[in-house]
C-alpha cells in the first residue's frame, strides 16, 4: 500500500529579515575569529624534527598584511598591532559579499597597475622640464669654507 503525502507550496519569505538587513537575531551568535599570519608545508619528519627555537618560515612576508578568519574563512585583512602589551589588529581591508580576500587583491593590483600605466602615459606625452642647474658644479673642495657649502649665487 502506498499512501501519497501531500506538501503545500512554499511561500516566498516575508520582507521581515529575507533581505538580511535585520541581523538582530544573530548577534549573540558566537564565532571563532582568528588571525592567520602565514602558512607552509612541512613533512611530518621536519614537523617532528621541531624543537624550542627551531624557526619555521612562512608563505608571507614580514610587513605584508594578515588575514582576519571567521570560522576559517576569510573576510578582512590587517596589520598587527600591540596594545597593552598584547596583540591586537588593525583592519585595513574588508571583503565585500560574494568576493573573497584573493579577489579585492586581485583588484587592488589591477587598480594600481592602470593608474601607474595613466601616470607613465600622462609623463611620456608632456615635455620634460629642464633640470635647474647645479650652483657647486664648478666648485672645487677648496672652495668649500670651514662652515659649510657656499651660498648659491654668492660668489667671495
Amino acid at each position: 500500500m502506498h499512501d501519497e503525502i501531500e506538501f503545500m507550496p512554499l511561500q516566498p519569505a516575508g520582507t521581515a529579515g529575507g533581505d538580511g538587513a535585520d541581523l538582530r537575531r544573530l548577534h549573540d551568535v558566537p564565532v571563532e575569529l582568528a588571525v592567520e599570519i602565514g602558512r607552509t608545508r612541512m613533512t611530518i619528519g621536519q614537523t617532528l624534527e621541531l624543537r624550542p627555537g627551531s624557526v619555521v618560515s612562512l608563505n608571507r612576508l614580514a610587513g605584508e598584511p594578515v588575514d582576519l578568519l571567521i570560522n576559517g574563512k576569510p573576510i578582512a585583512r590587517g596589520e598587527v598591532v600591540v596594545i597593552d602589551e598584547e596583540f591586537g589588529l588593525r583592519v585595513t581591508d574588508v571583503v565585500s559579499s560574494g568576493r573573497s580576500i584573493e579577489d579585492e587583491a586581485e583588484t587592488a593590483e589591477a587598480v594600481a597597475a592602470q593608474a601607474e600605466a595613466d601616470l607613465i602615459a600622462s609623463m611620456a606625452g608632456s615635455e620634460q622640464p629642464e633640470p635647474l642647474p647645479d650652483p657647486f658644479a664648478d666648485a672645487s673642495v677648496d672652495d668649500l669654507p670651514m662652515g659649510g657649502l657656499p651660498t648659491p649665487g654668492v660668489v667671495e
